[in-house]
């Protein structure tokens, strides 16, 4: 049993224009032990907030696998959240929500994770819980359950592998790189077909192989009593025998003998995609820190040798990007390069090529390694941001490295790199070294592949009828595993702990913007954000798309630096600052070290007080904006969110345009635009500045000197009569040929979120479709296993918001989803029961507990505050809203907003084998629209489809 304090100091050296000489002490106490079952523990505490964060991380991920059964640490990532011998079917998730929790789980190549973070009350039902998964699981797996869950997990990869662009190229990849049979050549999600064919027995020696104590950490963050939880953890884990292996792997790097070239023909993409991929190193070697170092310096910045080639001089493409993914047994480094429309993708690889060689030729400087280390100094506090942040790393570190507190030396080898490293990594891994490249090009332009491609080889799943089959579980009772403790009822949760709000300030500056702060010392970081008023409302319908291309182009440089130097000063404060727009505003994030919080705030004011237009910025920037509108427009969920705001705001209201604009209004803009854009339509009267860290209001406001200067001036934001007029349902269906998902949205337009009955509205959608154990979701999803997820809830915004029921279902349950989901929102209608309106009450009111952990999640709240004109303590009346929730109340509300006789229903989805069973559902009207949300008529459809 060892107690470890460790705080550290890490230096490093800087250009003279920023002090980067110190960074503040860290200290992270814990207390690491084993259980006699081999169990590790780790207990962190953490008395900032009244939770509680517990990890579990199991030593196994899909690089435990075996050829030909993959995919089983994953699909076991979904099985045990369904239920164990003491916990009954589902009440995983509903248990945890209803004491105010939060839980979810998560794989990759090398482990397995499960965490929840809790009000401290509900410490001991966690442990509880996740001890009974632990040791009290196999025996309640069925062949029902099991194929549930296979449906879930193909749903998953077919929302994100086989329905999106590109959406393939890791699996190419990773069969190319990594030799037939390597823990590293098949995805974390498993080949379908292995997925298809695995039998329980399988499923259960996996399980006893894999999840024994011995081969899993546990950690506990928060605020608890040490001795108290000690007891607890050997109550519920003690007892649990070891099985199985902890073995960890060791690596198995491997060396490609020639370069290998695939093409695909991808049915969702509309521009060219190159990756270029050598294999590397293990993760945690020296080598690994110095490839990460090498990814930034090739492909980050204007300075860097891709964007210099490849954009700036070649005008090839508009986004770059270069990596280092390193695990536990072997990594690889790669480019990844999506190229303009119709560029062919032989000249894409010559340009990195020559890339390359520039970065040969002018090396690497002290500065701009110096400038990565800030960064990645900011981006490692920001991952302990609360206990959840802090559970987390400590499990990771515990497992993959056998020691808790691995974190110091990840930093101080972070912190230890030299240029030398960098380039000594490059000329092992890279330099004149084979590698694999891969063309993704658009269906029907085979012409743009890298010559001498083979065709990958790449299984794509079939459309087909859905046919169910019944499955019959046994019905003999689960045999229950002894125990030495009762483990039949769930410990009893103590009270709550009482709400208590963080202590804001606010205050203005005499030219009339606002400020909020919260000061929040947990970690030497500051994140503040600026809002700025209008956003897209302020968009001609001829030159839609002119607030974002605007905020775009403020982050280009300033009256008195370039773009390029703008970027350099920024790197080597260790901040990240960016500009979107939004539907109702511009919002700038900013995130930075304490010790240059003064020096980034007065950044923030150069670039919003001094813009520099540069011409070659511009031309840039709108050819980047209108490369991603091309390559989104092929996005099912992409196309969904356009057309359905089309469908219900209507042609003529800035919501229904989308915020990036289209590749015509993005031509008819000029630079002239711009500057009038920000001369009408920018003023500290219409900016709210909020502000959560390690930082004092009066170190706030001395740093906010530059901002008197920026003069007030009158803003015109233009007002839109927005308002439901729907009198009637429609299903509206825009054909993607060949989908292997439709995605769903189902609503209208309700209320604005400064609607007296926008907060109860919240209150009854809980139990509909606002949490994981909603109706709809446990119906899609867990019984059904059709859908990866499914959910309703009322959108934010000052204009009256949507109404919104949506989902992503497997092809050939569309009709049938989309029956569920109206047939659910009809149904509600009856009202819910006594237990599950004290569910949603238990579920909202203790919820708050865990509202305040990170700077982020404060940051937030204050924004909530500021934009829709709430009070300080809004909070402590919303749990009052929420406590007086009677049934009666309730039912009013359904009536009042969930009327699925007038709701827009829109699929997206392949209208060849889908479209013409809605005709017969009982809707007013069934229409088909193009991409754009036009009605087209069927035959241009069904030619299109059958030619596809």
């Amino acid at each position: 049993m060892l107690w470890v304090m460790i705080p550290f100091l890490v230096t490093g050296q800087t250009d003279e224009k920023v002090t980067n000489t110190m960074v503040p002490n860290l200290s992270i106490d814990y207390e690491y032990y084993e259980l006699d079952n081999g169990l590790k523990v780790v207990l962190h505490i953490d008395k900032s907030d009244p939770i509680v964060a517990v990890a579990i991380q199991y030593g196994v991920g899909s690089s435990r696998e075996v050829l030909g059964k993959t995919g089983f640490a994953h699909l076991f990532e979904h099985m045990l959240f369904q239920e164990s011998e003491h916990v009954p079917q589902d009440q995983f998730f509903k248990t945890i929500q209803d004491a105010g929790g939060s839980l979810n789980g998560g794989t990759v190549q090398d482990g397995t994770i499960y965490y929840e973070t809790v009000p401290k009350n509900a410490l001991e039902t966690v442990l509880w819980m996740e001890s009974d998964r632990m040791g009290y699981f196999i025996n309640t797996v069925t062949q029902s359950s099991f194929v549930n869950q296979q449906e879930v997990v193909q749903n998953e990869k077919r929302m994100g592998v086989d329905n999106t662009p590109y959406g393939h190229t890791s699996y190419v990849i990773a069969k190319n790189i990594f030799p037939e049979g390597h823990p590293y050549s098949w995805p974390v999600l498993g080949e379908l077909e292995d997925l298809k064919k695995a039998t329980l027995k399988d499923v259960k020696e996996f399980y006893n192989k894999f999840y024994g104590p011995n081969n899993a950490t546990l950690v506990i963050a928060g605020d608890f009593d040490v001795s108290q939880v000690k007891v607890m953890i050997e109550k519920y884990f003690g007892e649990i025998k070891k099985h199985g292996t902890n073995k960890r792997l060791k690596p198995q790097n491997v060396t490609i003998n020639k370069v290998k070239r695939l093409y695909h023909e991808d049915n969702f993409a509309t521009a060219p995609q190159l990756n270029m991929v050598w294999p590397t190193v293990e993760q945690y070697s020296k080598d690994s820190y110095a490839l990460d170092f090498l990814s930034e310096i090739l492909s980050n910045g204007k300075k860097s040798p891709l964007y210099q080639i490849l954009v700036k001089n070649r005008k090839l493409t508009s986004a770059i990007g270069a990596q280092s993914n390193s695990g536990q047994i072997a990594g690889t480094f790669g480019i990844k390069i999506t190229a303009n429309d119709g560029v062919d993708l032989d000249r894409v690889e010559v340009a990195i090529t020559d890339a390359l060689k520039v970065f040969e030729e002018t090396g690497i400087t002290d500065a701009a390694v110096e400038g990565i280390k800030a960064r990645l100094e900011t981006a490692f506090y920001a991952g302990y941001m609360g206990v959840m942040g802090k559970a987390y790393a400590l499990a990771r570190y515990t497992d993959y490295t056998g020691d808790p507190g691995f974190f110091k030396k990840d930093l101080e080898h972070t912190m230890a790199i030299t240029k030398e490293d960098v380039m000594a990594a490059y000329n092992k891994y890279v330099k004149d070294k084979p590698y694999v490249v891969t063309s993704f090009v658009p269906k029907g332009k085979l012409e743009l592949a890298v010559s001498g491609s083979q065709k990958a080889a790449i299984v794509e799943e079939e459309i087909t009828e859905n046919v169910q089959t019944a499955i019959m579980d046994s019905a003999n009772e689960v045999k229950k595993t002894p125990s030495k403790i009762d483990r039949s009822n769930a410990p009893e949760i103590g009270e709550a702990p009482p709400l208590k709000m963080p202590e804001i300030w606010a205050a203005g500056l005499d030219n009339g913007m606002k400020v909020y702060g919260i000061e929040k010392d947990e970690l030497p970081i500051v994140n503040f954000s600026i809002v700025l008023d209008g956003g897209h409302l302020f968009d001609p319908e001829d030159k839609n798309g002119m607030a974002n291309l605007f905020s775009n182009m403020m982050m280009q440089g300033t009256a008195n630096k370039t773009p390029e130097e703008l970027e350099k000063e920024i790197e080597h404060l260790g901040a990240s600052i960016t500009m979107n727009t939004h539907d109702e505003s511009i919002l700038m994030m900013v995130s930075t070290l304490k010790r240059n919080f003064s020096k980034t705030m007065a950044l923030v004011q150069e670039v919003l007080m001094e813009p520099r237009w540069d011409r070659e910025a511009f031309n840039r920037i709108a050819t980047r904006i209108k490369n991603s509108i091309k390559q989104s427009g092929s996005k099912p969920d992409v196309i969904a969110n356009s057309v359905y705001k089309k469908v219900l705001y209507g042609k003529d209201h800035p919501f229904a345009r989308p915020i990036n604009g289209t590749e015509e209004t993005i031509d008819n803009i000029t630079l002239a635009d711009l500057k009038e854009f920000y001369n009408k339509n920018l003023s500290p009267s219409e900016a709210r500045l909020h502000i959560v860290g390690a930082v004092s209001q009066s170190e706030v406001f001395s740093a906010l000197d530059g901002f008197v200067a920026w003069k007030m001036k009158e803003v015109d934001i233009p007002s839109f009569n927005t308002k439901n007029t729907r009198d009637k349902s429609t299903l509206y269906f825009v054909d993607v040929p060949n989908a292997k998902q439709s995605v769903i949205k189902i609503g209208y337009v309700a209320m604005s979120r400064t609607s007296a009955d926008f907060y109860p509205a919240e209150v009854m959608n809980y139990n509909l479709g606002g949490n994981f154990s909603s109706r709809v979701n446990l119906i899609l999803r867990e019984e059904k296993g059709y859908a990866y997820y499914a959910e309703t809830g009322f959108s934010k915004s000052r204009m009256p918001g949507t109404f919104t029921a949506s989902t992503s279902v497997r092809t050939n349950t569309t009709k049938e989803s989309v029956e569920i989901l109206r047939d659910q929102i009809s149904r509600y209608k009856d009202g819910i029961s006594q237990e599950a309106l004290i569910f949603t009450k238990n579920a909202l009111i203790n919820s708050n507990a865990r509202r305040f952990e990170t700077n982020y999640a404060l940051l937030r709240m204050l924004q909530e505050i500021s934009t829709y004109n709430l009070d300080f303590k809004y909070i402590e009346r919303e749990e009052s809203i929420t406590n007086q929730m009677t049934l009666k109340r309730h039912k009013e509300l359904i009536n009042k907003y969930l009327d699925t006789s007038t709701m827009a229903y829109l699929v997206v989805g392949d209208a060849n084998t889908q479209f013409q069973q809605f005709k017969h559902m009982g809707f007013d009207d069934v229409k088909l629209l193009d991409k754009k949300g036009n009605e087209i008529i069927l035959k241009e459809v069904t030619k299109s489809s059958t030619n596809k």
